[in-house]
Formats: structure tokens, C-alpha cells, sequence
């Protein structure tokens, strides 16, 4: 059930996957609207009709209305795609709340999960926003590669199978493919955990540890991800996809990943401080790896590779060090779960 075309798809955020959401629906919604947070931004991507501060050479549409009015922007929306990382959400949300309109759908791509209040990226958009009806989009999806029309495949997940199935029939065209999911929460964790994998996988790269070593962190790591899903409300089937096994893959190898580029840098010397302040972009992973391990402690599940990474980021802890606790942990039969 495909259901009518959107007529009006409003952007919020103008970062480097929402530019390339907005080159995705340009041409299968009747118009398409991106709202950039900072004026100067917008006003560069208007003149070059590209985003120079995200994807740099890499062109936007001629018809793609963009404005740093975000009343504009979601003038007439069908639906609202929210591209804003998840710290910055809670404060931004709470400044546009007023003028966004009620019950129109939202599909949300943020992948992470909230420090302080360790909600969900849909949690915080239905706190804030009001009930509606609301899908999330994961999957391996790096901006850089959607923007240059690389072929990709992503997964829509969310209760409304209409609304999924109207973003799948918006977006699924061309090189693009998409898949539907009713498993929202697997979903959305998902996106978020694997961040905190591309760190360590990043800091094994760093360090110079080599094939065998990454292939068996993403093998533990899916474990891991697998339980904190579970014990979470998620489906352990949903690991096995796109959002799951697909998205790790590429955040722990791909040159363009900024989390496994921050590991890489950690694992080459350098403090997380030093690395925070010369980044453009925002690596969800840090902030998630505090969040993360904040609830699997309180849960009780056991996430040794999560844990150690956090350790690196937040207590500064030598990665060397690190890497010897896990490799020394006692001796026990492999678990898949």
C-alpha cells in the first residue's frame, strides 16, 4: 500500500545526510524544502547550489528551496524529515516546537541517543513535537556516497505501515532501494550502537592491529548490539540487516566514517579534546558511548567492547590497556547472544 506522493517534504538541517535527503526526494515529491540553522550556510548553498560545509562539490538541485526560515520551510509540509544530531535535538526542537505543524508525519535519520535523558531520538520528537505519526531510516548510508547517486540501500522501520510505505515509494528509485521494517525501536538502537563500534574499530586502525583483529571486534560487536537490542524492547532479527550488520559494516571500514575517524585518531596518540575541536561534523558515537554505557550498567547487560570504548573516550583509559583487559577477560564458550 503505497498511498498518495508527498506533496511538501520539509528538511531540518542542513548536514551532510539531510543535504542528500533532499537531493533524494527532489523530483518524486511535488517540492522539496531544506532548512539550514545558520544563514550564512544557507545563503552559500543557495549561490553555489551545494552544501560547501558538508559535501563539498557535490551539486543540489536548482528547484530545492533553501532558507534558515524554518517557517518556510515547513509552510505546507506532508511530511518532516528531522536530520539534526541527536545533541543538538532536545534544543532545537524546542525552539521550532511552536511552528511545526500538528499530526503532519516525521521520519527521523538521526543515529544516537540522547546523553542526559537516554531517550531515543523518537522519543524526544514525540515529546516535543506532539503525537504523529513517525518512522525512523537506517542503514548504510553514508551522505557523501548518496549524493554522488552511488548505489545504496537503506531500511524505513516504523508502526505506520502506510508511512513507510509512502517515504519507501518516495525514496526507492533509481540507484536508492529501501526496505520496510516494523521493528522501529531494533531500528533506531541500532543506528546508534553501531557508532560506538566504529570508534573501536577505529582505534584498532590506529594502532595498526590489522584484519583479524577488526574482524572479530564487528563479530563481538554484533553481539553485543544484539543484546542491548533484546533486553531494550527490540527484535534480535533486525541486527542481521541493513540496520544492524549493514550500517557496521560501513561506519567500521569507510574513509568517509567520522566515528571510526575519530577512533583512528585516538588510536594514533591524540586526545578526544584535541580531536572534538577540529571536527566539522559531529561523531554520534561519543556521546552515545556515554549514554550506552550508562544503561547497560543499570541493566546489567554485558557489553565488554561498548564499555572499554567508553573507558577511552570518558575516563581516559590507554587504548593498549584497554585492548589487554578484553583480550584477558576469562576464557568462555562463544555466545551468539
Amino acid at each position: 500500500m503505497r498511498g498518495e506522493p508527498f506533496k511538501r517534504v520539509a528538511i531540518l538541517g542542513s548536514g551532510g545526510m539531510g543535504t542528500a535527503l533532499a537531493i533524494l526526494f527532489a523530483g518524486h515529491a511535488g517540492s522539496v524544502g531544506l532548512w539550514a540553522r545558520d544563514p550564512e550556510l544557507a545563503e552559500q548553498m543557495r549561490q553555489l547550489r551545494e552544501n560547501p560545509r558538508h559535501l563539498p562539490g557535490l551539486p543540489v538541485p536548482s528547484d530545492l528551496l533553501i532558507s534558515s526560515h524554518v517557517e518556510q520551510i515547513l509552510s505546507g509540509a506532508d511530511l518532516i524529515v528531522v536530520a539534526i544530531p541527536s545533541c543538538y535535538l532536545r534544543s532545537t526542537l524546542q525552539s521550532l516546537a511552536p511552528l511545526v505543524p500538528a499530526g503532519v508525519p516525521a521520519l527521523s535519520v538521526i543515529k544516537g541517543l540522547e546523553v542526559n535523558s537516554l531517550r531515543w531520538p523518537s522519543d524526544v520528537l514525540s515529546e516535543l513535537l506532539g503525537p504523529r505519526p513517525l518512522s525512523v531510516l537506517s542503514g548504510p548510508s553514508h551522505a557523501e556516497e548518496i549524493a554522488r547517486g552511488l548505489p545504496a540501500s537503506v531500511v524505513i522501520a516504523g508502526p505506520d505501515v502506510n508511512l513507510n510505505a509512502r517515504i519507501q515509494a518516495a525514496l526507492n528509485h533509481g540507484r536508492f532501494r529501501v526496505y520496510t521494517n516494523s521493528d522501529r525501536p531494533g531500528v533506531e538502537m541500532s543506528g546508534a550502537l553501531k557508532n560506538i563500534m566504529g570508534i573501536a574499530a577505529g582505534i584498532c586502525d590506529g594502532l595498526g592491529f590489522g584484519d583479524n583483529a577488526k574482524a572479530a571486534l564487528l563479530t563481538r560487536g554484533l553481539v553485543e548490539m544484539t543484546r542491548f537490542v533484546v533486553a531494550q524492547g527490540g527484535e534480535a532479527g533486525t541486527l542481521l540487516g541493513l540496520a544492524g550488520v549493514g550500517d557496521l559494516i560501513t561506519t567500521c571500514y569507510s574513509p568517509f566514517g567520522r566515528n571510526r575517524a575519530v577512533g583512528v585518531r585516538i588510536g594514533r596518540g591524540e586526545s578526544l579534546e584535541q580531536i572534538l575541536a577540529t571536527m566539522t561534523n559531529v561523531a554520534e558515537g561519543v556521546g552515545t558511548a556515554r549514554a550506552v554505557h550508562h544503561v547497560s550498567t543499570q541493566k546489567q547487560i554485558d557489553m565488554p567492547i561498548c564499555s572499554s570504548v567508553y573507558s577511552i573516550l570518558h575516563e581516559h583509559k590507554p587504548p593498549l590497556a584497554a585492548l589487554s583487559d578484553l583480550m584477558l577477560r576469562p576464557p568462555k564458550p562463544e555466545s551468539l547472544a
